[in-house]
């Protein structure tokens, strides 16, 4: 029987959000099959009661002020309208900024004096992803804990309509982003940059930065196309760094850059056209700080290289290595919590505190850094990066498993790793010396060569890494390691891209 136009008019109605979309320190929705826009709204309702909540645990009062901007997906404007009319209706003044990237909308916090943020973006993620970030004052972004919190007032119904909310539009926030990124010198040498963008929202505004301290950007995939026609928006795609690969080669470049969909993240092929992952990258950045800053603290992921805490440059100028729970939220918090620097992903999230930056993590900042870098040292970042000590790492595999079995999974992994390790069993040959469980499960071998199994923060996929200190044969032997404790469990899937898909 055809439903009556009563009932579909309720179905219009009705908000929709799965309980799904809630994640470690993001939400990520299926738009709009997973969320709607009454959904949405009904976000918005939940995350002003939870920042009023929250104002009021520090002892704040008075209605609260969020900055909220979005990405230039097709559906990102009504998605945004939607959440602005929740927050408004919880009481909050909501400040919107428009098209911006992810950095761009935490730089406004603090330029517009409003302590919260709410910026939606599906970053990298396919066409029919919509997503946010969120976060309560400056620098951070929700963790865990709020999430939670937030996950059960939104579908709880905890949400009530409140007086004082306010809308207003703020123009040019990202001209004043730009500007505040590159207030500095130019490059003291002319350098030739590929910028890729995956045509994501970054290309709108990461080679304008760059050209304005005086490189030669050679755009690649810069126009905004959300249908991502050539590979999506993401640094660790070997799709989107072998293209990049290409292009540096073919016009000579002296390096590649490549920002993911909402410039928070970067990643890097150097002249010679090697992808450099962004962990070592970061090593490179971190030693010219450590120099300029002694004693520094430095924050870095669980997927980083193991060559952190044996680098000679850092031991020498006495800075500190702390590795820590992967994603965006959890490096933030605990550069807060430490007063560390720097951080840096494997991913490509790299977070510069003051006097550096404004401790969140910024692609735009992280490139300019880069390339004065190479200016200062006058050698190829190839040159550079030969001086780091060997390694040989697989780039971020990604393997299907569902969201409601991703962290079982990794938990057996973790058991099982530590169940070898009782055990005295060799993995390529070698006894697993530690066991390191902040994050999933990271077994290091006897010779410092290690493996990370974890479970996704924002998709329905476990997260693999794998590095050796010995050659790329044996790091295939340590996934192959992985590989067999994997296939054991029915609810894994096929994996993103191959091991060696970058060699």
């Amino acid at each position: 029987m055809q439903p009556s136009e009563a009932e579909l008019w309720a179905q219009q109605g009705a908000a929709v959000v799965a309980a799904r979309g809630f994640r470690d320190y993001d939400a990520r929705w299926r738009y709009p099959e997973e969320i709607n826009l009454p959904g949405v709204q009904a976000l918005g309702m939940g995350l002003g009661a939870l920042l009023h909540r929250l104002a009021a645990e520090r002892g704040e009062s008075g209605p609260g002020r969020i900055v909220v901007g979005r990405d230039f997906r097709s559906y990102s404007l009504e998605v945004q309208q939607a959440l602005c009319l929740g927050l408004v209706g919880a009481g909050m003044e909501v400040l919107d900024i428009g098209l911006a990237l992810s950095p761009t909308a935490y730089f406004a916090r603090e330029a517009l004096d409003a302590p919260a943020v709410a910026m939606v973006t599906a970053s990298h993620n396919e066409n029919g992803w919509t997503g946010f970030k969120m976060g309560a004052r400056p620098p951070l972004t929700f963790g865990s804990g709020e999430m939670a919190r937030l996950r059960e007032m939104v579908l709880g119904g905890a949400c009530h309509a409140r007086s004082g909310g306010g809308y207003r539009r703020i123009e040019g926030v990202a001209r004043r982003h730009i500007e505040d990124v590159t207030a500095r010198p130019g490059f003291a040498a002319p350098l030739r940059v590929v910028a890729a963008c995956g045509n994501g929202t970054a290309g709108m505004f990461a080679p304008e930065a760059l050209r304005r301290l005086g490189a030669r950007v050679i755009a690649l995939d810069c126009a905004p196309d959300a249908s991502f026609p050539n590979c999506e928006p993401n640094p660790e795609s070997a799709r989107m760094l072998t293209a990049l690969r290409g292009k540096v080669l073919a016009e000579g470049a002296d390096l590649g850059l490549a920002f993911d969909g909402d410039g928070d993240r970067c990643g890097v092929v150097d002249g010679r056209g090697r992808v450099l992952f962004s962990d070592k990258v970061g090593l490179l950045l971190a030693r010219d700080l450590a120099r300029r800053h002694p004693r520094a603290g430095f924050v870095v992921d669980s997927k980083a290289t193991g060559i952190w805490r044996r680098d000679g440059v850092l031991q020498a100028a006495g800075a500190k290595v702390e590795y820590w729970k992967t994603g965006h939220s959890h490096i933030k918090a605990r550069m807060a919590e430490t007063g560390a620097l720097a951080g840096f992903e494997k991913s490509g999230h790299w977070f510069f505190a003051a006097p550096v930056g404004r401790g969140y993590d910024d692609a735009l900042l992280g490139a300019v850094l880069l390339c004065e870098l190479l200016c200062r040292e006058r050698r190829g970042l190839a040159q550079l990066h030969d001086g780091l000590e060997a390694s040989f790492a697989s780039p971020t595999i990604a393997a299907v498993c569902a969201d409601e079995k991703k962290h079982a999974v990794a938990a057996a992994l973790l058991e099982e790793y530590r169940g070898a390790m009782r055990q005295g069993e060799r993995v390529a040959g070698r006894e697993i010396a530690e066991i390191v469980d902040v994050d999933g499960v990271r077994f290091v071998l006897s010779d410092g060569s290690w493996g990370l199994v974890r479970a996704s923060s924002n998709k329905p996929s476990l997260v693999v890494v794998v590095e050796s200190l010995v050659s790329a044969e044996d790091m295939k032997a340590i996934f192959a390691n992985v590989d067999a404790r994997l296939q054991k469990f029915a609810e894994v899937g096929e994996y993103d891209q191959g091991v060696g898909d970058l060699a």
